[in-house]
């Protein structure tokens, strides 16, 4: 086959082509991120390797990372940049105390809600990003769980409410 020389005509169609299948991807990409969560935070928890669990606020799903040894509850979602929708980490701790959190490291706004062994919520605290401000619990904990900042006031989520997940709430 003889060679032929590609003319300008034949290079401006092959990068229109290749920029509309580049456009096409990342809108692709795009909804896809929209409709089934951040892509990246999935696969973050999974190189972490640290395990998930389902919990229920009302009818709201929450899909949880779950931080239940001293070096991943000391790491927590430091260094993060995103969460996806209706994603958090569930703290897990051995025994029930006042348990304190603070932002050090960690870049994206964050609510945070102290539970009981019940489920139930005992105080929730806005949280600034790489704030050292301590957020306490007001009374005896072994859960905490962290969401996107205002994840509780959007769905009318206050004091006294439940969030369950038969595998860590004892029920009333």
């Amino acid at each position: 086959m003889p060679y032929r020389a590609m003319n300008s005509i034949d290079l401006s169609m092959i990068l229109g082509r290749l920029a509309t299948s580049a456009l096409s991807c990342l809108a692709a990409i795009g909804f896809a991120t929209a409709l089934f969560g951040t892509p990246l935070t999935q696969a973050r928890a999974q190189e972490r390797g640290l395990p998930r669990t389902t919990l229920q606020a009302g009818m709201y799903l929450i899909r949880a990372e779950v931080a239940g040894d001293v070096d991943s509850r000391a790491r927590g979602l430091m260094f993060r940049e995103r969460l996806g929708p209706n994603e958090g980490m569930l703290f897990v701790f051995e025994q029930p105390s006042t348990q304190c959190f603070w932002m050090r490291n960690t870049l994206i706004p964050l609510t945070i809600a102290f539970l009981a062994d019940d489920g139930r919520i005992v105080n929730i605290a806005d949280m600034e990003p790489k704030s050292e401000a301590s957020h306490c619990s007001n009374e005896g904990v072994r859960f905490a769980l962290e969401m996107e900042r205002g994840w509780f006031a959007k769905r009318g989520l206050n004091r006294g409410d439940r969030i369950s997940a038969p595998s860590y709430f004892k029920a009333p």
